[in-house]
């Protein structure tokens, strides 16, 4: 599976209303599927700050765009970071096991299982372990 198409995968699945574009209540109920908390006014900002077309949703574009980076290479740097630190065996992916650790230390505590259903939710290959391309996915969305 190419870049693309695994960005395009990741689009239709936050594209609830599957009508093209990402809402920010799309991207605000994504975020919260993963554990995370987005407000509505963030998630306002972060559609209207990726919005190449002004209409306050993002389309294909913009969201291949933001997955991609667009040089940023401080993001980049720090997602490398965050992938680092949920990556505790070293070996190069999240997995379960990990996930549920690092959650733990976090004060969220999940079962095995439920890290299983995170981690499918962007697991773009459907190997069960996250990549940092995946986990990118999911912290840019």
């Amino acid at each position: 599976m190419n870049k693309n198409s695994a960005y395009e995968r990741v689009f239709h699945y936050l594209d609830e209303e599957g009508d093209g574009k990402i809402s920010p209540s799309e991207l605000k109920h994504c975020v919260g599927t993963i554990g995370g908390e987005l407000l509505p006014g963030e998630a306002e900002a972060v559609v209207e700050s990726l919005d190449s077309d002004g209409d306050g949703l993002l389309g294909l574009e913009d969201f291949v765009g933001l997955m991609e980076g667009q040089g940023d290479e401080e993001k980049m740097k720090d997602l490398k970071e965050a992938f680092g630190i949920y990556d505790m065996e070293g070996c190069g992916f999240i997995t379960p096991k990990s996930l549920r650790r690092m959650l733990s230390r976090l004060g969220e505590s999940k079962s095995i299982d439920e890290c299983t259903v995170m981690i499918s939710q962007f697991d773009l290959n459907g190997d069960g372990l996250l990549s940092f391309d995946e986990f990118k996915v999911m912290m840019l969305s």
